[in-house]
């Protein structure tokens, strides 16, 4: 079955988000672990949660996909910036652990001048500062646009943040169908060497969620401006190989599509509609 879901407002609780995804036809769902755009979290009820993964299980469901703050910049170029950043981030992780075994994804940062390279050891510097050996959650770098000066636009910044992070067992990849594509990644003709330029700079058993958007603007724009899914420069064709390909398949999707509930339902299903239920290269290759 098509793991699917999208961005669920976190207000009301654990149960309540669980609920809501249901309603949507959902089986995972995204929701942001405080204020995207300020830093205040709302103090976790263990009940909820309790009653959250009950509801889960008795579906049958298994990962969701927590997502940090907009606010959140590792490398910025203000020290109180990456000190938050550095306090969020723990923060985050030790609430994380209320549900096991889930993923926690952010955007990497903006450098804002000092330059990748700088960027990328501030950011490795975070990881190793707030990874345990024994979390279960497993950190998403997510791949980005590169407006202006963020850090990862490229499959090989990425692998330049891996490679200076020593628990680096604890991380995974998010990859955003509309970043990629904004950052220049033919996903729409050359879905295949994409994926195989990833696996060769990063590794495709480092791939663990995507975020499933299209775009507004076109190849390598490098904009970043979401749209709904057939409606933007991707298209609904591409997206049914995406969602059908061997290595992706298996993936939770998540929706970040401007609409609302009735325009993500409508999103759900029709993605369903498109998914083949039993995996079939051969068709995925010819799709």
């Amino acid at each position: 079955m098509l793991k699917i879901g999208n961005h669920i407002s976190s207000s009301k609780g654990y149960e309540a988000m669980g609920r809501q995804a249901l309603k949507l036809k959902a089986n995972t769902f995204a929701f942001f672990t405080r204020n995207p755009r300020g830093g205040s979290a709302k103090a976790i009820d263990p009940e909820d949660v309790r009653r959250f993964q009950e509801l889960w299980k008795k579906q049958g469901y298994d990962r969701i996909v927590a997502h940090a703050p907009y606010t959140l910049n590792a490398c910025s170029d203000k020290p109180e910036v990456r000190r938050f950043a550095r306090e969020t981030f723990a923060d985050d992780l030790k609430r994380m652990e209320y549900t096991p075994g889930n993923y926690y994804n952010f955007h990497p940062g903006s450098h804002v001048g000092q330059g990748v390279e700088e960027g990328v050891r501030l950011i490795a510097g975070m990881l190793n500062e707030c990874l345990k050996p024994d979390q279960t959650t497993t950190v998403l770098l997510e791949t980005m646009a590169g407006k202006g000066s963020e850090i990862g636009r490229s499959f090989e910044e990425l692998r330049m943040i891996l490679d200076q992070v020593t628990l680096s067992e604890k991380i995974g990849i998010c990859l955003d169908t509309c970043h990629v594509w904004d950052a220049g990644y033919d996903i729409v003709e050359n879905l295949e060497y994409v994926l195989e330029e990833f696996d060769n700079t990063l590794g495709l058993s480092r791939l663990r969620a995507v975020h499933i958007n299209d775009s507004m603007n076109p190849k390598g724009s490098h904009k970043d401006r979401h749209a709904r899914i057939g409606e933007g420069t991707i298209g609904l064709e591409a997206f049914e190989r995406i969602i059908n390909h061997p290595s992706l398949r298996n993936l939770p999707f998540i929706l970040e599509t401007p609409n609302d509930d009735e325009g993500w339902a409508g999103e759900i299903a029709a993605l369903r509609k498109l998914y083949l239920e039993n995996d079939c290269i051969s068709r995925t290759e010819t799709l």
